[in-house]
């Protein structure tokens, strides 16, 4: 009987998966290759603050997951992940309905023989009151989408009012999706001014504010990443608050801990992340504190050999990472070094598993996952960026900043489209959107 293989989560390592094992072990006959998401499309979530900044239209840049499954060979099946029975080797997927509730697909009992669990991560709100209420997330593109339209009213109702009404933006948190958010928002003001919005003025009138908890901005990454990029958010006229734990999210406002009160027309909370809420009721699958799946270095569930982890969703232990991962990589109460809940970690992963689930229908021994610490890049938009590239051999990382920066960056979604549709495709879908953008506004402006 051919294996079966389901993956849940159609997310960076969970598609690249799909794709490549549909390529390989769908293409021969060896495994049939089942993708599980709620969603019908893709779009790779570092790109997520651009969709909420309006500087990135997603429909140009989202990848239909039932094309992929043609195009390569493995299954696509929609739905949310509900349950796991380990003793039936089960997955069960939730109901599908249209706009209109109309259901296209019932509930679902998927079979299977090894199962691979990628399903990410969501915000976590920390049980701060008001939080979850009147806060912005960008967890998904919907949510992207929804805040990018409140931006564009909040701005036109500014505008009406006349001057000095303004808009104020609150970012709580200063990790990469803050501040680049930040960025891209101090562009799409700059952008706004020129198609309309001609009475505000995008450095005075839209203010943009970033509350911190920790004493520095990018906690998790090298110090002088962050106080370069501190800097460029200061040229930006980005209000940079460290210190500064909130402890209230109003309809209007943001209160912190120390009696301060920012008055806010629309918070976006990107204050940190934690599994999603499933995972705790998946048949007794071990868990950590932050809802992760435990796995073991084979990315196999300490639980049950037959379920696998990858992603934002498993805790991995990293034994290299030491001093150098730093808050990145997640450390526990007892002193565990943890793999980041990073793209390039959920990259690594899915090209790990990919060799490893060929070894295991081959019924060989499966390999030990060590992940390696390419750096970090933070891009500021259209202005800049600044990381760090870690050299495995030399044992130190390199600053880069500018230019380089912006394009390793950009390098990192192209090595995703690669992954997804081979070098061909990706050269000329680069081209293509190179040559239609001199025909669209610079951000989506409806």
């Amino acid at each position: 009987m051919t294996h079966r293989i389901v993956i849940v989560g159609g997310g960076a390592g969970g598609l690249e998966l799909a794709t490549r094992l549909g390529n390989s072990l769908g293409r021969k006959g060896r495994a049939q290759v089942i993708l599980v998401d709620r969603s019908s499309t893709h779009v790779w979530k570092p790109l997520l603050h651009e969709v909420a900044a309006g500087s990135l239209d997603p429909f140009t840049h989202q990848l239909a997951y039932i094309a992929q499954a043609r195009w390569h060979r493995f299954q696509f099946q929609q739905g949310e992940l509900l349950g796991l029975d380990r003793k039936a080797r089960t997955i069960r997927v939730g109901a599908v309905t249209d706009l209109d509730g109309v259901q296209v697909l019932p509930e679902r009992h998927l079979p299977y023989d090894t199962a691979v669990i990628a399903i990410g991560s969501v915000t976590r709100f920390f049980d701060v009151p008001g939080a979850a209420e009147h806060s912005f997330t960008l967890d998904t593109v919907e949510q992207a989408e929804r805040f990018r339209r409140r931006l564009i009213s909040a701005c036109m109702r500014a505008e009406n009012h006349g001057v000095g009404r303004g808009v104020d933006i609150t970012l709580i948190g200063a990790g990469a999706t803050g501040v680049e958010l930040s960025a891209e928002l101090r562009n799409s003001a700059e952008v706004f001014s020129t198609y309309g919005l001609h009475h505000l003025d995008p450095q005075r009138d839209i203010r943009i504010r970033i509350l911190e908890a920790s004493p520095r901005i990018l906690p998790a990454l090298p110090e002088r990443i962050a106080t370069e990029a501190a800097r460029l958010l200061d040229e930006l006229g980005v209000e940079v608050i460290v210190g500064a734990r909130v402890s209230e999210v109003r309809a209007d406002a943001v209160a912190t801990a120390d009696g301060s009160v920012y008055s806010s027309d629309l918070v976006v909370w990107a204050a940190g992340i934690c599994a999603p809420d499933i995972t705790a009721s998946l048949d007794g699958l071990e868990t950590v504190p932050g809802g992760q799946l435990r796995v073991r270095q084979t990315l196999q569930s300490v639980t049950d050999p037959d379920i696998f982890a990858l992603g934002d969703c498993a805790a991995c232990a990293w034994p290299e990472g030491g001093d150098r991962a730093g808050g990145a990589a997640g450390a526990s109460k007892h002193g565990e070094c943890r793999v980041p809940p990073r793209a390039q970690a959920a990259t690594q992963q899915a090209s790990f598993l990919f060799l490893s689930l060929v070894r295991r229908i081959q019924g060989r021994s499966l390999p030990e996952f060590r992940y390696r610490d390419f750096g970090s890049l933070v891009s500021l938009g259209t202005f800049s960026a600044v990381g760090s590239l870690m050299s495995t051999l030399m044992r130190r990382s390199w600053f880069i900043e500018g230019l380089l920066a912006r394009w390793g960056y950009a390098a990192l979604y192209r090595r995703h489209l690669m992954a997804l549709h081979g070098l061909r495709r990706t050269v000329l879908e680069t081209v293509g959107r190179w040559l239609r953008g001199g025909t669209r506004p610079r951000v989506k402006l409806h």
